[in-house]
């Protein structure tokens, strides 16, 4: 995952309320499963993204309501796609990845939809509010942020 988009993820956590932070865990996610399956054949960089999807994958797990009985089914899945993962750890092959980022892309797609329908606040209160605003100079290109001077933190 480039910083770019880790920079990105984390604007949107700030902003996310429940179901969007379950959204953004996904994207991550099959962010860092696709980055293992294209660095197949470097073995550090393979399991470090398996690593890192796994770490998203103990979020979601940690996430789940056990109130409702959807969350069990839920939890299996989640534990049959950790074996897979394992298994491509194990093996070195991004062949077991593929069945977890079709299982997952289904179920990303779901909370997708769910979020969508979700109004309520975000989980964060009194964070830092960025404007998307470029400033052109000469040779560059600055992204500018609003600044309310307290930077997340209550004063």
């Amino acid at each position: 995952m480039t910083d770019q988009a880790k920079k990105e993820f984390a604007m949107r956590i700030t902003h996310a309320n429940k179901s969007g932070l379950v959204v953004i865990l996904y994207e991550m996610y099959l962010s860092y499963l696709e980055d293992a399956a294209a660095a197949e054949g470097d073995r550090f960089a393979f399991r470090e993204n398996i690593r890192k999807a796994r770490g998203c994958m103990s979020e979601l797990m940690n996430s789940l309501n056990f109130d409702y009985a959807l969350a069990y089914d839920l939890l299996r899945l989640y534990v049959y796609v950790n074996k897979e993962m394992a298994k491509a750890d194990f093996r070195g092959s991004a062949k077991p990845l593929m069945v977890c980022r079709r299982i997952m892309t289904k179920l990303y797609q779901a909370y997708r939809q769910v979020s969508v329908q979700d109004t309520s606040a975000p989980i964060m209160e009194n964070t830092q509010e960025v404007y998307a605003g470029l400033t052109y100079g000469k040779g560059e290109l600055t992204e500018s942020l609003g600044n309310h001077g307290n930077r997340g933190f209550l004063i």
